[in-house]
């Protein structure tokens, strides 16, 4: 299916976009508020994420839900106005939502990520700009990956300078949250081969978005092709990375794939909770297990137990990991010494790859189990129980889980620190 989504009004600029709501969403102070809505917004999605599963019905009002309650703005720093809540605090927060829609929370990695890079590499006027509209709900989706070249990370998007201004040319396959985004981030090379972020305004002309994600489990991300047809492109859209900036390392890829790991946790806790009412209102225990109800078989017991085991350790290792990410951009904004400071970043990016490594197994291992409890009958379509485990299996992808163990095992054998790398 396509869907070619770009409005009839292409003269749009992005003076145009200041938010989808007229007053601020968060403020400086509304951490416990962003906290306590994620907790009733994560019950609300659950509700209905099977139906929305089984009809592929994209959330476009539960993601609402997310951006009246201020939640894509929880990054935002306070000299701007915002939240500025800990990565401890928005892991937490991705955790809720990610047990009630794993496509919800999954569609705002994109978004925050773009939040840290703004924060990182944009000038004061791009800085002001984006993280006022930030305040009132805009949400801006990454358009990144593409198919084809040797390696996932090759590019043929370009950014040209022509003389009618600025034009992105190019096709990304990965969009993830696009279909519901504000602004798109798209990654581009220019002229001189350098990599670059262009910002811009979902209905910008010659943005052209299709619905066509087929995978397998996160089918409600909206993470279809876009294609870029010769877009304008203004000057402050753009956020440039020069030759050194590749060779720093920063917190933003550790803390990138922190939250990728809240999507895996999500998953396993909310597996419990199907778990645990399966037990108690379809599965039938056996004949031979000299017990009356499933709920007292000892190997449904166990069953539960090591579910419940699994999800709750994976969780522990992803705070951990959030803890070690704060403390490196503690370090990063609180001008630690050099030396210092890499290894706190060094630190964080290794505690990020452990707690990936456990949270994949968790969300897998669990999601597989809970057949365990009920039978066959837990194989019915109508119960959907399998979207635990294609969602996990999906978004386990993301990052081959392989070369979290190698990373891990070389910095302990040989304190050999982890790769720089700029995107995730």
């Amino acid at each position: 299916m396509s869907l070619n989504m770009t409005p009839p009004t292409p003269a749009e600029t992005p003076e145009d976009l200041n938010g989808r709501f007229a007053e601020p969403v968060a403020g400086r102070d509304s951490r416990d508020d962003l906290l306590a809505a994620a907790r009733d917004i994560g019950a609300r999605l659950a509700v209905d994420a099977s139906v929305r599963d089984k009809e592929r019905i994209l959330p476009h009002d539960e993601l609402n839900w997310v951006l009246q309650a201020g939640i894509a703005a929880a990054r935002v720093p306070k000299t701007h106005g915002g939240p500025e809540l800990s990565y401890t605090d928005l892991a937490r927060i991705s955790i809720l939502l990610a047990k009630g829609d794993p496509n919800v929370a999954q569609i705002l990695i994109p978004h925050f990520t773009s939040v840290e890079r703004i924060r990182l590499t944009g000038t004061p006027h791009q800085q002001t700009r984006y993280f006022q509209g930030l305040l009132r709900g805009d949400l801006i989706s990454g358009a990144t990956g593409e198919l084809g070249g040797k390696f996932v990370s090759d590019m043929t998007t370009r950014l040209s300078n022509t003389p009618r201004g600025l034009r992105l040319s190019g096709q990304k396959f990965y969009s993830t949250g696009g279909l519901m985004a504000d602004r798109l981030r798209v990654t581009a090379k220019d002229d001189s081969g350098d990599t670059v972020s262009v910002f811009v305004p979902r209905g910008r002309a010659g943005i052209v978005q299709h619905d066509n994600w087929d995978g397998m489990g996160q089918r409600l991300t909206a993470s279809g092709t876009t294609e870029f047809l010769d877009v304008a492109v203004a000057e402050d859209e753009v956020m440039f990375y020069s030759g050194e900036e590749r060779k720093k390392r920063n917190y933003q890829p550790a803390a990138t794939q922190m939250l990728h790991s809240t999507i895996e946790v999500g998953i396993a806790l909310a597996v419990l909770d199907d778990a645990v009412a399966w037990a108690h209102r379809g599965a039938r225990p056996r004949a031979d297990s000299g017990v009356q109800r499933s709920v007292d078989d000892p190997y449904v017991q166990h069953t539960i137990g090591n579910i419940i085991a699994n999800a709750h350790a994976a969780e522990a290792a992803l705070l951990r990991a959030a803890a070690l990410v704060d403390t490196a951009v503690a370090a990063w904004y609180g001008n630690a010494a050099a030396d210092e400071l890499e290894q706190r970043l060094i630190e964080g990016s290794i505690a990020v790859a452990e707690a990936k490594i456990v949270c994949n197994g968790a969300a897998l291992r669990a999601a597989e189990l809970i057949y365990e409890v009920g039978g066959s009958s837990a194989t019915l379509r109508e119960n959907n129980f399998d979207r635990h485990w294609r969602n996990a299996r999906t978004h386990t992808t993301h990052d081959p889980i392989n070369h979290r163990y190698r990373v891990v095992g070389n910095y302990y054998l040989n304190q050999t620190p982890p790769p720089i790398t700029m995107y995730d």
